[in-house]
């Protein structure tokens, strides 16, 4: 929501000191200009983009449209979560948390935790990285380098969706050179008409590359910086996972990995001291 106010903020002041300027709207509607713009921008992305990318762009987007989940009460879920499976798993074993890690979707304790179990890479994550740990199969100390591997590679996968957006963003201008280009030839090639005529032309071209800049640094490029934060927020969502999974592996109290994890998080987002005593006293262990 938030996204969109600023968009209306940037369409209003431009449109605005036009109209204020002595401008008419009308003169800046032509189609032709957007087709040339919009097409060649939306061609050059799918060029340049691997059909994985182009769908991780079209869910960054939305993500950054709606905004990001990953907010406090996202983080209180996902601390009371790890809260939960770590105490089950000092108490019983942690062959205990195999039905909760094998079959996620029917588990009863992520079903208490709707901001956490919606969650589908946060919820895959944690269950491979407990997976190992309950079948044994590395040593604590192991699983730190497994986690950092992984998330090593998210962040890979992270940057392409924004640095796609971003070079499309910096062919907006360009783009809208061309467009003011043809509109030039095609003035030109009715050179001899009458002047008001020409003149109209004239500035249905210029219109072009009007429209190619403010696309540029009014719109595109502050989606490809808000994508950034978005996808910055999930991996610091899942970097929260593994510190916390990690410690409870290297053998700290439940609650002790659990304020690893809460000592990670920027100030906005971490709950006191105080706040996390309180949401764990809320956690009813199943019997």
């Amino acid at each position: 929501m938030i996204i969109l106010i600023g968009f209306c903020i940037v369409t209003i002041c431009v449109l605005g000191g036009f109209v204020f300027g002595g401008g008419h709207l009308l003169v800046l509607i032509h189609p032709n200009e957007l087709i040339i713009i919009g097409g060649g921008a939306i061609g050059a992305l799918i060029i340049m983009s691997p059909r994985k990318v182009l769908i991780d762009i079209v869910k960054g987007l939305m993500t950054c449209i709606k905004g990001t989940p990953h907010n406090r009460a996202a983080y209180e879920d996902l601390l009371k979560v790890l809260y939960e499976l770590f105490l089950i798993g000092r108490r019983n074993g942690m062959i205990a948390l195999e039905e909760h890690v094998l079959d996620p979707a029917n588990s009863s304790i992520f079903k208490k935790y709707p901001l956490f179990s919606n969650n589908p890479e946060a919820v895959e994550f944690l269950c491979g990285s407990l997976r190992p740990i309950i079948d044994g199969k590395v040593k604590p100390d192991q699983l730190r380098l497994l986690l950092d591997t992984e998330i090593e590679q998210l962040e890979i996968e992270s940057h392409a969706p924004i640095s796609v957006l971003a070079k499309t963003a910096d062919s907006m201008p360009g783009f809208g050179i061309v467009a003011a280009v043809l509109g030039i030839i095609i003035t030109m090639a009715s050179i001899a008409g009458a002047v008001e005529e020409i003149g109209k032309e004239v500035a249905a071209a210029l219109v072009g590359t009007f429209l190619g800049i403010l696309l540029a640094y009014g719109f595109l490029n502050p989606l490809a910086t808000n994508l950034e934060f978005v996808t910055a927020a999930e991996l610091e969502y899942i970097k929260c996972i593994a510190s916390c999974v990690t410690g409870f592996a290297g053998g700290m109290a439940p609650v002790t990995a659990v304020e690893l994890g809460r000592r990670g998080l920027s100030s906005e987002l971490r709950p006191t001291a105080e706040e996390m005593e309180e949401m764990f006293k809320s956690v009813k262990l199943e019997k």
